[in-house]
């Protein structure tokens, strides 16, 4: 979701640019900081939670927000730490989250992800609810390191970032990140505070596998866990479990009329997650929108 055409993520500069959901004035958009302890801070602007890890001789970072912004976070990284960025961690392929790339890898960031985020943002995507199409990221906005399945450690400085790929989940590619010794956990979009999450069916997503992931979070974190969101704003273990049972009613209620034969548009017509919308959904439309990626991820199931 949120995405950028592909010239307004190659034109840092540029003021105006529509994303998804509303044109964005990047001029305005300021960058906040919250100390998670231990060295370690989650990011705020326009797109998906930053978090940023700082070691002895050099910062972790977890995704970078949309190329325009790159300038500002920077900025905002330099007033907690002089240190070089070493990694940048990439949870999903969404511009929203890797619109940044191109300019940390400049500046000498080793870009880290799933391989499937390297594929999915070379070859250019198709929205599943719109038909939008992105463009392919030129080759300097790709990760240079990969890996596929299971999971992976990057280390600067005594910092460690455990990265753990979910199999079709928010999409085909996704990865959360825990910093142990700070107790945080990045989710990504599979997790977004206090609303319907995206599910992008068409690049590999889907409910259970998002719910997959959300057990998983949960048997990780505790009481004391910092839950940075793909969006929204931080979050309890508590709150992750009221957000993992609202899925599966969700997946509960669409399943049974999806195996009744019953097509998407009736399941829109009978509006299956009323009583959870109000709260869940920020209108009408994000509302169908949820329960039409619930459906079609059986469809590619």
């Amino acid at each position: 979701m949120y995405r950028l055409a592909l010239a307004a993520l190659a034109a840092t500069t540029a003021l105006f640019v529509t994303t998804a959901n509303a044109q964005v004035d990047f001029s305005k958009i300021e960058i906040k900081t919250t100390d998670l302890g231990n060295k370690t801070y989650r990011l705020e602007g326009q797109g998906g939670n930053i978090t940023i890890a700082v070691g002895t001789d050099g910062i972790i970072m977890v995704d970078s927000q949309f190329a325009p912004l790159s300038a500002k976070i920077k900025a905002a990284i330099a007033a907690i730490s002089p240190l070089p960025i070493k990694y940048l961690i990439n949870t999903h392929f969404h511009g929203d989250h890797t619109g940044g790339n191109a300019s940390f890898a400049k500046d000498g960031a080793i870009v880290v992800a799933q391989d499937n985020i390297r594929v999915r943002l070379a070859a250019g995507t198709t929205n599943g609810i719109t038909g939008a199409k992105t463009p392919p990221v030129p080759a300097d906005g790709l990760p240079q390191e990969t890996y596929f399945g299971g999971t992976r450690t990057v280390e600067v400085g005594g910092r460690v970032a455990k990265l753990t790929h979910v199999t079709n989940a928010h999409t085909d590619g996704d990865t959360w990140v825990y910093f142990a010794d700070a107790n945080v956990l990045a989710t990504g979009d599979i997790f977004t505070n206090g609303r319907y999450p995206n599910i992008d069916f068409a690049n590999g997503g889907g409910v259970n596998g998002v719910i997959n992931a959300v057990v998983a979070f949960l048997k990780v974190a505790n009481d004391n866990t910092k839950i940075v969101p793909g969006h929204g704003p931080l979050a309890t273990k508590s709150q992750l479990t009221e957000f993992r049972n609202v899925l599966a009613t969700a997946r509960d209620r669409i399943r049974k009329s999806y195996d009744e034969g019953k097509s998407e548009q009736e399941v829109l017509a009978a509006k299956p997650l009323a009583d959870l919308d109000g709260k869940w959904a920020a209108n009408e439309q994000a509302a169908a929108n949820f329960v039409r990626v619930v459906y079609n991820s059986f469809r590619r199931s």
